[in-house]
């Protein structure tokens, strides 16, 4: 167990050196740059709020490029289970920002027999979470 609870070794997390709100606006500000569409920002802890329930501030965000999910989604339809991909943005009792994200070039390889030259584009995307964060 980590000091916040116990996750895959697919699942990376980056402390981020920024607020909550000042990491999402990188987070996207990078995807953009990278040619990534944000599909979906879901507000968990407002979820968690109107069912009568508390959450830490936890925005889950789905994100893509067509033209990197889509080959993988044509060698494999059961790939589209694991795209497009999602990170979350977490803050800790402590007010720190963190940024999960399932590396799913660990999953889609092994558990998909997606070919490593479609994999690729896929590969960039931690270091680009990592550098947002910094």
């Amino acid at each position: 167990m980590t000091e916040h609870g116990q996750h895959p070794p697919s699942v990376l997390t980056f402390e981020s050196a920024h607020d909550f709100d000042t990491t999402i606006a990188r987070l996207k500000a990078v995807l953009a740059r990278a040619g990534a569409v944000v599909f979906a920002d879901v507000d968990q802890r407002e979820a968690a709020s109107l069912a009568g329930l508390t959450l830490r501030r936890t925005r889950l965000i789905m994100f893509g490029n067509p033209k990197a999910g889509t080959p993988v989604m044509v060698a494999n339809p059961h790939a589209a289970l694991e795209l497009p991909l999602r990170l979350v943005v977490w803050e800790d009792d402590d007010g720190r920002a963190h940024v999960d994200y399932r590396d799913v070039t660990q999953t889609l390889g092994p558990l998909y027999a997606i070919e490593p030259d479609l994999l690729a584009p896929l590969e960039r995307v931690a270091g680009l979470l990592q550098a947002a964060v910094q």
